[in-house]
């Protein structure tokens, strides 16, 4: 007889969990149970600017990271941008290099590179500013996707794929 009731509880304990279990699946959850999607638009020429924002988002990948929660990080350059993405001087266009740029570069590369290789921080290039200055798609750091637009692609990021959206002043 205890035998019988000891199965029987069990079951209904069982039975209870599952329940539970279900109603706490149908629950509202945190907006970052999923996931954080952020969007960086980097269209700007300013090295200093440009090292605020690889901080910005070493920053983010940190918090992310402490706290156990998985993020998609992207950074879609376009316009003056371009310069960051690449080793060529891009003499004769309107991004020329400057000293600024010059001085800061490999820093800036390999924060840029740290982010996109051991962060997974993923990398978009506009393709429409990469054509118009004739700059070889070689010419473009490893990592970088190119993308049809720039301005299109962080549209779509924001409005189809939920991505927050970041512009460092």
């Amino acid at each position: 007889m205890y035998a019988r009731s000891n199965s029987a509880l069990l079951r209904a304990c069982l039975g209870m969990l599952l329940m539970l279990g279900t109603l706490a699946a149908l629950l509202p959850q945190p907006a970052h149970a999923a996931g954080v999607k952020v969007v960086y638009h980097a269209d700007f020429a300013d090295p200093r600017r440009f090292s605020s924002m690889l901080t910005s988002i070493n920053n983010m990948v940190m918090y992310y990271s402490n706290a156990f929660i998985d993020y998609d990080i992207r950074i879609v350059f376009l316009s003056h941008g371009i310069r960051f993405v690449t080793d060529d001087p891009l003499r004769d266009t309107p991004f020329a290099e400057n000293d600024a740029l010059k001085e800061q570069r490999d820093n800036l590369r390999g924060r840029l590179m740290t982010l996109a290789t051991l962060h997974n921080v993923k990398l978009e290039l506009c393709d429409i500013t990469r054509s118009q200055i004739g700059l070889d798609p070689g010419k473009v750091y490893a990592p970088v996707t190119l993308v049809p637009s720039g301005v299109v692609r962080i549209a779509q990021l924001q409005n189809e794929e939920g991505f927050a959206y970041i512009k460092v002043e």
